[in-house]
């Protein structure tokens, strides 16, 4: 059956280019279009899509309320467009929080030079966000600081974020064992900037372990993500920079665009992009370098995110001794990374997002 989609934006121009490039897709059907936030919310009641593409900038109502609404009313995996800026990753990231399952660079330029390429990355990801998990979709009643509004110090204390995921399944890993670990890695992407977000925001000012993340983005968004972060959290967080030092209560993100590895003296190493790689930052690829430089002192948590990234890393530190944890699927956008390493059967744990941090903090010693 085809996936149903809604397209909204104000500008005909993108409306009829997307439609177009979807509907070459025998199973992708468009089945309807709308030009601002309230269109969309009344059009996603009417239509029931199984997948909306959303703009940001629009009259009448912007695409984060339309979200936020259609998340509340009726629960859909939203594509969002945004522009590869500062501002644009800022924007993108708070309607991930509002209930966006994924989004893509909205470049006309790209359109109009390499239509095929951008043709099967929007098909890709339609299909892959048609296949989310729907119960993981309402967002937390917590909205992120805006530029207005967002304190410039630190919390003093941060309750875990509430969720409306549902009951965790009846049989559940069992609390971790407390150990002195050198590394906390954590590697995800779809669903990860609000899956890091809920596991972080748990985690104490003194928490005692390095930690490093690895979140498939765009070189343009990591910074952006890594400051929201470090403005929600207790522990501090940081885009990774060629030269940083490992140092407890400090999560260093990958940059977009580029590779992240760990030498045994605790040192950051930021490389080139591979071409040759899917994906850049690489789960695995971080994974493997902390294998090789901490051997058994590194707990390793892979959270929701489409593919199998991660799984080669994780077998590497399993080799070497190390823990490896996985989000479970109840409470994943996608199930994919985390399957991905219990089928592989690496996982020494497997727990429900919003017992992460909780276990985490409870783990390292």
């Amino acid at each position: 059956m085809a996936v149903k989609v809604l397209v909204v934006d104000d500008s005909g121009f993108f409306r009829r280019r997307v439609s177009e490039i979807l509907s070459a897709d025998p199973n992708i059907q468009v089945i309807g279009t709308a030009t601002n936030g309230r269109e969309a919310i009344e059009q996603a009641q009417a239509l029931k899509p199984d997948v909306i593409t959303m703009d940001y900038e629009m009259p009448m109502m912007d695409g984060i309320t339309a979200v936020r609404n259609i998340m509340q009313r009726c629960p859909t995996p939203v594509l969002m467009f945004s522009s590869l800026t500062h501002e644009g990753a800022r924007v993108t990231l708070d309607a991930l929080e509002a209930g966006a399952v994924d989004f893509l660079p909205k470049n006309f330029e790209d359109i109009s030079r390499n239509p095929e390429r951008v043709k099967q990355l929007l098909c890709e990801k339609i299909h892959t966000i048609a296949r989310s998990n729907r119960r993981s979709l309402s967002p937390p009643p917590v909205t992120a600081p805006t530029a207005t509004s967002a304190a410039q110090v630190k919390p003093a204390a941060r309750p875990a974020t509430p969720t409306s995921i549902p009951a965790r399944p009846a049989v559940a890993s069992a609390a971790p064992k407390r150990k002195s670990y050198r590394l906390v890695a954590i590697g995800t992407s779809t669903g990860g900037p609000v899956a890091l977000q809920r596991v972080l925001t748990q985690l104490p000012a003194n928490f005692p372990a390095p930690i490093v993340l690895i979140q498939h983005m765009p070189a343009a968004f990591t910074k952006a993500f890594a400051e929201r972060l470090d403005k929600l959290c207790r522990i501090s967080v940081k885009e990774a920079e060629d030269g940083d030092v490992l140092r407890p209560g400090l999560a260093l993100l990958a940059p977009g665009g580029k590779q992240m590895m760990i030498d045994a003296r605790g040192v950051v190493k930021i490389l080139p992009g591979d071409e040759r790689l899917n994906y850049k930052p690489c789960v695995d690829i971080t994974f493997g370098s902390v294998a090789k430089s901490y051997a058994d002192k590194v707990l390793a948590v892979v959270l929701t995110g489409m593919g199998a990234d991660g799984r080669e890393g994780a077998r590497l530190l399993k080799q070497s001794g190390s823990q490896v944890w996985a989000q479970d699927e109840a409470s994943c956008v996608i199930y994919g990374m985390p399957m991905a390493i219990v089928k592989a059967n690496l996982a020494d744990a497997i727990y429900p997002l919003d017992d992460i941090g909780r276990h985490l903090a409870e783990a390292c010693i």
